[in-house]
């Protein structure tokens, strides 16, 4: 699929009523499921065995983009991961980002930080947390939990910078209704530690017996098109690969990926003097 249609931009009053009509509509489906929900313990699983291990940097300078934004997202972060480190999640558990991590709200002592909508730069209360949602996918593509919901930016905002993953590779995250959520379809547990320092966003998954397997992440089928009402999109997919012992691989389509371009994707060589 790669023709996108052109995005309506809707008033701002219809965006509201609609974000708090779908956080009350998840509420009420969660309230009425029988999903069993991933916890928080004081004793970790003995003995871990590592999984997966990963970091972020906190800040990045982006093209006009307030500084002030990155430094809040700190904060943001570090009240955030408070309500996820030191997760178990057991065979046949659910684990969700907004399940554990609530509202983030001024009230709680989140900060205004860095949000997109429409393909725009803006600021929010809680603005930041998408970089969370990132690390954890990363994490979580890299182990044999189930993604069973997970979202993309329908926009492409900053150009490729010293990517590191590929593009596509990663979650956003809006209370509550955009969420990511991992469920423990395999017989072992799970542990998720999750921790900071003054550069990088840390994330670590364990699981309670030694593993046959490894994993690794591939972009395919990346291109670029240019759409009939003048735009451009960005389309590419995620593979997962599992590699055992044995040298067997088994693999399996992750995510597919469709945004919306918000800069000129064609670069002109530089001429010469």
């Amino acid at each position: 699929m790669d023709y996108i249609v052109k995005p309506i931009v809707r008033k701002a009053w219809r965006r509201r009523l609609g974000k708090e009509y779908y956080i009350i509509k998840r509420k009420v489906r969660d309230l009425m499921s029988d999903i069993r929900w991933a916890r928080q313990t004081t004793t970790p699983p003995q003995p871990l065995y590592p999984v997966k291990e990963h970091r972020s940097m906190i800040l990045r300078p982006l093209r006009n983009v307030d500084m002030y934004l990155q430094e809040n997202k700190r904060t943001n972060l570090k009240l955030a991961i408070a309500h996820l480190h030191s997760m178990v999640i057991r065979p046949g558990e659910t684990l969700s980002v907004w399940h554990n991590v609530g509202r983030p709200t001024a009230r709680k002592g989140y900060l205004e930080g860095l949000n997109l909508h429409q393909g725009g730069i803006c600021k929010g209360v809680g603005g930041g947390l998408c970089q969370l949602g990132n690390l954890l996918f990363w994490i979580f593509a890299h182990s044999p939990l189930t993604i069973v919901e997970r979202y993309r930016h329908s926009f492409d905002v900053f150009p490729d910078i010293n990517r590191k993953i590929p593009f596509g590779a990663g979650a956003t995250l809006s209370y509550n209704y955009i969420d990511l959520r991992v469920k423990n379809e395999t017989q072992d547990t799970f542990y998720l530690e999750l921790w900071m320092d003054l550069e990088y966003l840390y994330g670590r998954l364990q699981v309670d017996r030694p593993v046959n397997y490894t994993y690794r992440v591939e972009e395919r089928g990346h291109r670029v098109v240019s759409q009939p009402w003048g735009g451009y999109t960005r389309h590419n997919q995620i593979y997962q690969i599992c590699r055992y012992d044995d040298g067997t691989e088994v693999e399996r389509l992750l995510v597919e990926n469709h945004a919306i371009m918000m800069y000129n994707p064609i670069l002109t060589q530089p001429q010469s003097v």
